[in-house]
C-alpha cells in the first residue's frame, strides 16, 4: 500500500489524484460539474452530481495509475469551502440543491443581523463577518425555506454539512457524520477560540445542535469506505477546506509564511502561529489547520473573482477560445493604454465586503479590444491580491512577506505571475509542485498512516519551480495601484 489518493472537490470540477510514497502525481482524473443560476446573485449545485463525479474520478484516477484499491494505504479530502448541503438522515438523500459558498441569496438575513448589532460578537467568536458567503445563513434559509425542514431537523432527522461531510457520509455508507476545524470554521457556526460549536450563534440562527457534524483534526480517522464502492475499506485519514489545504501543501507552517491560490477566486492566507489576529482590515481569522490537538491560526483574505474573469472572457465575452491564450493578448496590449477592470461580478471580497456593487471597466478607448480587455483582466487578480497584502500588513505588523507562494490554474501564464511580483513588490515562488490543494490533503492521510515524514520533513521538500523577481519602478508601481484604488472606490459609489 504505498500509494495515496486525493479528493479534490471543487467549484467546478471534481478531481482525484493518486500520489505514490514520495508525494509525486501518479495518475489524475477530472469531470466537472453543471452550476446552476435559479436567480441573480444565486448559486446551486446538484448534491448527487457531485457524488457521482467524484466516484467516477476515483474509479478514473486509480485506472490511470495502474493500481487498484488493494495499493491505496489512504485517502485525503480537499473542498470548496462553505458550500451548504443538507440531507436526510436515513437516506443520504439531499432536501434541496448545494447552495455554493458563492450565493448570495442571504444577504438580507445578513443586513438584518448587522443592524441588530450582532457583528461584533459572531466575528470574535468566528473569525468571519456577517456575510453571505459563510454556511451559516445559508443553513439558516434551507430549514426556513424547505417546508417541513426545520421541525425534521429538530427531530433529529435532518444532517448539515460542507461538501467534505456530505463526501465522508457517502464513503463510509452513512456511518460518519463529520468535519475538520478548517471547514468548521468557515460556517459561522463554530467559536475557533474554544473550538467547539457555539451554542449562541446556533440559538441566534436558530439552527439545531443535533444536525452539525463532529469537528476532527486536519490528520484523524474519517472512518473507511463502504467496501462495496472500491473493493474494499480504504481508511479516510485527512481533510481540510480547499484554501488551508494548500497552505499545508505549500508548507506555510511557520508564522509569516504566506500563500495566495488562484482558482475560481484567490485566497490568501498568512499563518499567525497561535496568534488569532482580530482584525481591524476587514479580513477574516480562521484556522489554518488543527494537529495533534493544537490550532494554527491565519489571516485569510478572499478575492471572490480571480481565474472565473478568464472564464468570462472565454465564456462572456468570447474573445479568447482558451485561457491559455491570455497571456499573448495581454503581451500585445497597447502600453499606451490604462484599461482597469474590476470584477465585481458577485461583489467584492475583502478587504471591501460589498455584496451589491458590479463589474466596472474604466479607462476604454476606440483603439481598446481583445488584448486591453485580457491584460486588464489579469492585471485585477495582481491588483487585488496587492489590497490583502496591504490589509494584512495593518493588521499584523509582524508581517513581513518575503516571498509569496503561489498556486492554483492561473499560476501557469507567466506574464501573470510577473505582473503580481511588480505590482506587490515582493518576490513569488511558483512551486515545482502546483497541485498543492490535493497534495496538502494527500500529505496528511499519508502523515497520518505513515507513508509520509512528518512537518518538518514535508516543508523540507518543498521545491521551486521558478522565482519572478519585481521589475517594475517604485513610482509606477505607486502610480498604477492608485489609479486601481480610483476604480474600486468608483465601482463602490455606483
Amino acid at each position: 500500500m504505498s500509494h495515496v489518493i486525493a479528493i479534490d472537490q471543487g467549484t467546478t470540477t471534481s478531481r482525484a489524484i493518486v500520489f505514490d510514497r514520495d508525494m509525486r502525481v501518479k495518475a489524475t482524473a477530472q469531470q466537472e460539474f453543471a452550476q446552476h443560476f435559479p436567480q441573480s446573485g444565486w448559486v446551486e449545485h446538484d448534491p448527487e452530481e457531485i457524488w457521482s463525479s467524484v466516484t467516477a474520478t476515483l474509479h478514473g484516477a486509480i485506472d490511470r495509475a495502474g493500481i487498484s484499491a488493494a495499493d491505496i494505504a489512504a485517502i485525503g479530502i480537499t473542498n470548496q469551502r462553505e458550500t451548504t448541503l443538507v440531507w436526510d438522515r436515513a437516506t443520504g438523500t439531499p432536501i434541496h440543491r448545494a447552495i455554493v459558498w458563492q450565493d448570495r441569496r442571504t444577504a438580507d438575513i445578513c443586513a438584518s443581523l448587522k443592524a441588530a448589532g450582532h457583528e461584533p460578537e459572531v466575528t470574535k467568536k468566528t473569525g468571519l463577518l456577517l456575510d453571505p458567503y459563510f454556511s451559516g445563513t445559508k443553513l439558516k434559509w434551507i430549514l426556513d425555506q424547505v417546508p417541513g425542514a426545520r421541525l425534521r431537523a429538530e427531530r433529529g432527522e435532518l444532517l448539515f454539512g460542507t461538501i467534505d461531510s456530505f463526501l465522508i457520509w457517502r464513503l463510509t455508507g452513512g456511518k460518519v457524520h463529520a468535519t475538520d476545524a478548517t471547514n468548521a470554521a468557515r460556517t459561522l457556526l463554530f467559536n475557533i477560540r474554544e473550538n467547539a460549536w457555539d451554542e449562541g450563534i446556533l440559538s441566534l440562527l436558530n439552527i439545531p445542535k443535533q444536525m452539525l457534524p463532529d469537528v476532527r483534526d486536519c490528520a484523524a480517522s474519517y472512518g473507511a469506505t463502504d467496501p462495496g464502492l472500491l473493493g474494499r475499506a480504504i481508511p479516510i485519514l485527512g481533510v481540510a477546506g480547499d484554501q488551508q489545504a494548500a497552505t499545508i501543501g505549500q508548507a506555510c507552517f511557520s508564522p509569516g509564511m504566506m500563500k495566495s491560490t488562484y482558482g475560481t477566486g484567490c485566497f490568501a492566507l498568512l499563518n499567525t502561529g497561535d496568534t488569532l489576529v482580530e482584525s481591524r482590515a476587514r479580513l477574516l481569522g480562521t484556522i489554518a489547520y488543527r494537529l495533534g490537538g493544537q490550532t494554527t491560526y491565519a489571516l485569510e483574505g478572499s478575492i471572490f473573482i480571480a481565474g472565473a474573469v478568464v472564464q468570462w472572457l472565454r465564456d462572456g465575452l468570447k474573445i479568447i477560445r482558451s485561457a491559455g491564450e491570455t497571456q499573448s493578448l495581454a503581451e500585445a496590449a497597447d502600453p499606451g493604454q490604462s484599461v482597469v477592470l474590476v470584477p465585481a461580478f458577485t461583489g467584492l471580497g475583502a478587504p471591501y465586503w460589498n455584496a451589491d456593487c458590479r463589474g466596472a471597466i474604466y479607462g476604454l478607448t476606440r483603439n481598446s479590444g481583445p488584448a486591453e480587455l485580457a491584460r486588464a483582466a489579469l492585471e485585477s487578480v495582481g491588483y487585488q491580491t496587492r489590497d490583502l497584502l496591504e490589509a494584512m500588513r495593518a493588521d499584523w505588523p509582524a508581517a513581513h512577506l518575503g516571498t509569496l507562494r503561489v498556486d492554483g490554474g492561473m499560476v501557469a501564464s507567466d506574464w501573470a505571475m510577473q505582473f503580481l511580483a511588480d505590482i506587490i513588490g515582493a518576490p513569488v515562488d511558483r512551486p515545482l509542485v502546483t497541485e498543492t490543494t490535493a497534495l496538502g490533503a494527500a500529505w496528511l492521510a499519508g502523515m497520518q498512516v505513515g507513508l509520509y515524514p512528518d512537518q518538518a520533513g514535508f516543508a523540507k521538500g518543498w521545491a521551486l519551480d521558478r522565482q519572478f523577481t519585481p521589475a517594475m519602478d517604485e513610482p509606477t508601481r505607486a502610480a498604477r495601484y492608485a489609479r486601481w484604488g480610483r476604480a474600486v472606490q468608483a465601482t463602490l459609489s455606483v
